[in-house]
């Protein structure tokens, strides 16, 4: 495993985002409403977090019709697994109060 430079990202930081990196990062692709209902926040907030990440490019979100509904899925792409995990590496050298590098 090669590793992460640790880096700050605003874009991931906000706690919703953060939560909904989170969720994506542990699978290749959920449900909108599955993350809406994890993080609990309504579908309108959870579409405004989610597009920033898309206009990011860390998210990218999929619309298929199954059974006569629309269904919108959700899945981190490379780039936003790299953000996700680079910004967790910063929060914990933060946390662990080592010096930045």
């Amino acid at each position: 495993m090669t590793a992460v430079e640790p880096r700050f990202d605003q874009v991931v930081h906000a706690p919703p985002r953060l939560q909904v990196c989170g969720l994506l990062a542990a699978v290749d692709v959920m449900d909108f409403a599955a993350v809406r209902d994890a993080v609990g926040v309504s579908d309108s907030v959870l579409s405004k977090h989610v597009k920033q990440l898309e206009d990011a490019g860390y998210v990218q979100v999929r619309k298929a019709t199954v059974a006569s509904r629309q269904r919108t899925s959700l899945s981190l792409t490379k780039a936003g697994r790299a953000a996700f995990t680079a910004h967790v590496a910063e929060l914990r050298r933060i946390t662990a109060g080592l010096p930045g590098g």
